[in-house]
């Protein structure tokens, strides 16, 4: 095994979550309680930005929202009703100060804070040519390229020349802005990534997903549509269509992944889904053992529909510290052997001299699927049987998803007999793309139009891929632009 191993790095990463209110009397303090709840989406930085009538006020910090955001003085330093934050995960390089969202810039219509949840397939070009045409760039993110377009754009209102840049982008994003004036929101074309309108006292809320709403008291309004700009201000909620109606490809791995489970995604349960896709996979895959363990923590919902569908006693075989950071010092190689028990421990009279099967959501390199393996092993099962909630992953993600490149995906490197021998398991099976979509109510994939962005597994990319088509070194790409 690796040297270097990290337990952390083997699992897919998403970098943001926006939330955003117009016109509260505590807009920072709420904006602060919805990133809290929003912290799974993204765990190295936090800012937020507030407006008090006359100028705008900013706070953004490495680190998590509790770190910063729970001291009453940082939230009595960003007074006004309005107010938008953002929690962020970086793909590659450093995690500097100067990429930390809400970005903000004056423009001549005034000042404009933006956060963003996504990445621009073509951020790398624009930027480029923007910085040819004498634009000074402050950070490395590809949401600055939305504040160079909206300023250069000539259209009179600040609405039209917001609206004017979405048309100059290509990929996956959810926008939230705040301007002297308004909130607004935006989706891509194609939806990917999550975008929901929440309703408090009578003010509105922006927020990447429905468990930020719960958390605070909010109510559900409803989710921005596919290609929506809506603008809130002081005359309510406006709606636009900056691009033609088509049908939305919500990203998949929503359900099997990232959203918190007690979200509700799209008017999907995610708790639900991922517990229908273990019932799925024990339909497509059963196993002859004794009991069903969760790799934590994701993995549980699906390890639950998988137990019941099988009639196996469910139990908990790992169990995870909560407590370990990401950055735990490994100086000596029998120090890095501790690293995985660091975070996941065998529960050892549960597991001694049974058949288990073992539930993931999902194997990346499947440096962490040895270990979790082995671990069953040295506990003594008797046999190790892995059953992974959604397809093999043959394809790396370019709207927002931390992905290593092809290369470095197992799925992508080998067939299913091979990779079962390198992760040391009796049997090994993964859900079906067709399973994937009966867990969420449907008949199966329709290829002539997938109902969900899945390129992850399929290959298939919903949009041009400007950037990575331009750059033979995807590498190169994560140095220079790193995504909203």
């Amino acid at each position: 095994m690796a040297d270097d191993f990290d337990p952390d790095a083997d699992r897919l990463r998403e970098e943001c979550g926006v939330f955003g209110i117009f016109g509260h009397p505590d807009a920072a303090a709420i904006t602060a309680l919805g990133l809290h709840a929003l912290q799974h989406r993204g765990q190295e930085a936090a800012g937020i930005v507030s407006f008090d009538g006359k100028r705008f006020h900013s706070e953004r910090r490495l680190g998590l929202v509790g770190d910063h955001f729970s001291k009453q003085s940082t939230i009595a330093g960003l007074p006004g009703r309005s107010s938008i934050g953002h929690v962020r995960y970086s793909t590659t390089g450093e995690t500097i100060l100067r990429n930390v969202q809400p970005l903000f810039a004056e423009l001549d219509s005034g000042g404009f804070a933006v956060a963003h949840n996504g990445n621009l397939t073509n951020g790398l070009t624009l930027r480029r040519g923007l910085i040819r045409q004498g634009a000074l760039c402050q950070s490395t993110s590809d949401t600055e390229v939305m504040l160079h377009l909206t300023a250069r754009s000539r259209k009179p209102r600040f609405i039209e020349r917001f609206t004017d840049a979405l048309k100059e982008i290509e990929g996956a994003y959810a926008f939230v802005g705040l301007t002297n004036h308004e909130l607004v929101g935006a989706r891509d074309p194609l939806g990917i990534r999550p975008l929901v309108i929440g309703e408090l006292d009578g003010c509105t809320i922006l927020t990447s997903e429905t468990v930020a709403l719960d958390i605070i008291g909010a109510r559900f309004v409803r989710d921005v549509a596919n290609g929506e700009v809506v603008i809130i201000n002081s005359r309510g909620i406006q709606s636009l269509r900056a691009f033609p109606e088509q049908p939305a490809r919500p990203c998949i791995f929503e359900y099997i992944y990232f959203a918190r489970p007690d979200s509700i995604v799209h008017g999907r349960s995610v708790y639900n889904v991922r517990k229908n896709m273990g019932a799925q996979l024990a339909r497509e895959a059963p196993a002859d053992a004794d009991l069903v363990i969760p790799v934590p923590d994701s993995g549980v919902p699906a390890a639950l529909g998988f137990a019941q569908e099988s009639g196996l006693p469910f139990e908990f075989g790992i169990i995870r510290n909560h407590y370990v950071g990401r950055t735990f010092i490994q100086p000596t190689q029998s120090v890095r052997e501790v690293g995985v028990r660091m975070k996941h421990n065998a529960n050892r009279g549960v597991i001694e001299g049974k058949r288990v099967v073992l539930i993931d959501d999902s194997i990346v390199r499947g440096t962490t699927s040895v270990k979790i393996v082995q671990m069953m092993r040295d506990a003594g099962a008797r046999e190790v049987h892995f059953r992974i909630s959604s397809p093999p992953i043959t394809h790396p993600d370019y709207y927002g998803i931390d992905t290593p490149d092809r290369d470095k995906l197992l799925a992508a490197r080998m067939n299913l007999a091979e990779m079962q021998s390198y992760i040391g398991a009796d049997s090994l099976a993964f859900l079906s793309v067709d399973g994937t979509y009966r867990a969420m109510g449907l008949e199966g994939r329709d290829a002539a139009c997938p109902q969900f962005t899945d390129h992850c597994f399929t290959g298939e990319y919903p949009t041009r891929l400007t950037d990575v088509d331009g750059v033979p070194d995807m590498r190169q790409l994560g140095l220079l632009a790193e995504a909203g």
